[in-house]
């Protein structure tokens, strides 16, 4: 029904998506930033030498109804808390210049950023998908991709209540028929896409650390990789490797020659991931045939 309203007025489809977009964004910005700190809370309490260390959880993450939906959203600075009118995706940072209303305090621009593009990205999917079934649920991967490459940025983490989810979402979305075909790819693709996602990089892993006794990657990477095997099918696996190590090769370079990074500064790799699992869930069967075509 829904497909026929948005086929008939094709225009709808995008405002309708992108608003979405812009409100999804907004409660990115709320995983990216509580997720890490509820996980390092739990972490926290649960070891007991970790009492004698500099605790980094800041003050207003110590109230007992800290999780992802309650206290409200307030400034990092005075702990004011955003009023509704105030929390507008986009348009509220650009209307405040974005300062807190209240002190005046500089908001990071990132708020914005990933609001805009998280809208961005539903643009892209629903022009790709269309109003279909693969759109609904390529946005929902999408956004969760989206958020895990933020987290991984700021914390060097991913968390396993995204990853893992993701990866059983996957699983049983290939259950899913639509008019005989599956929703993306087929059971016994999907499960052996989970598995050679998160034994390819364990392997990596795995020799890396015989070869220089030292850790390569985090866990969270092979989980990440197995969960878009899940979703993309094993076929689909060398094109998100090739173009997340190609991605991270070059910018890895360029932090080296011109970031003055070091080659000890930990880089995160589930950014170039997620993106080239991005890719791929749009464009991975056209890019596959482009490859073959030109070099074979």
């Amino acid at each position: 029904m829904y497909a026929e309203f948005f086929e008939l007025i094709p225009a709808a489809l995008f405002v309708v998506v992108g608003l979405l977009g812009l409100l999804v964004g907004s409660f990115l910005n709320v995983i990216a930033y509580r997720l890490p700190l509820m996980m390092e809370r739990d972490w926290q309490r649960q070891c007991e030498e970790l009492q004698a260390e500099a605790i980094t959880v800041p003050a207003h993450a110590h109230d007992e109804d800290f999780n992802l939906w309650r206290p409200r959203s307030a400034c990092p600075s005075c702990g004011t808390q955003v009023a509704a009118y105030d929390n507008i995706p986009v348009l509220s940072y650009l209307l405040l210049r974005g300062n807190c209303r209240h002190c005046g305090t500089k908001i990071s621009a990132r708020y914005p950023l990933i609001e805009a593009g998280a809208a961005g990205i539903a643009l892209v999917v629903a022009w790709v998908f269309g109003p279909t079934w693969q759109m609904l649920a390529a946005l929902a991967v999408s956004w969760v991709l989206l958020a895990l490459a933020v987290i991984d940025i700021d914390r060097y983490l991913l968390p396993d209540s995204m990853t893992l989810p993701l990866m059983w979402g996957g699983l049983l979305a290939s259950l899913i028929a639509i008019d005989g075909a599956p929703l993306f790819v087929d059971v016994r693709s999907s499960v052996i896409g989970a598995a050679a996602g998160y034994l390819s990089l364990w392997s990596v892993y795995q020799l890396f650390k015989l070869a220089t006794g030292k850790e390569g990657m985090g866990f969270g990477d092979f989980k990440l990789l197995a969960a878009l095997g899940a979703w993309l099918g094993w076929q689909q696996l060398p094109l998100v490797i090739l173009l997340s190590a190609a991605v991270g090769a070059v910018l890895g370079s360029v932090l080296l020659v011109a970031g003055g990074k070091s080659r000890q500064t930990p880089i995160p790799f589930g950014p170039y991931l997620a993106a080239a699992g991005w890719i791929a869930l749009l464009w991975g069967e056209p890019l596959t045939e482009l490859y073959l075509r030109s070099f074979f």
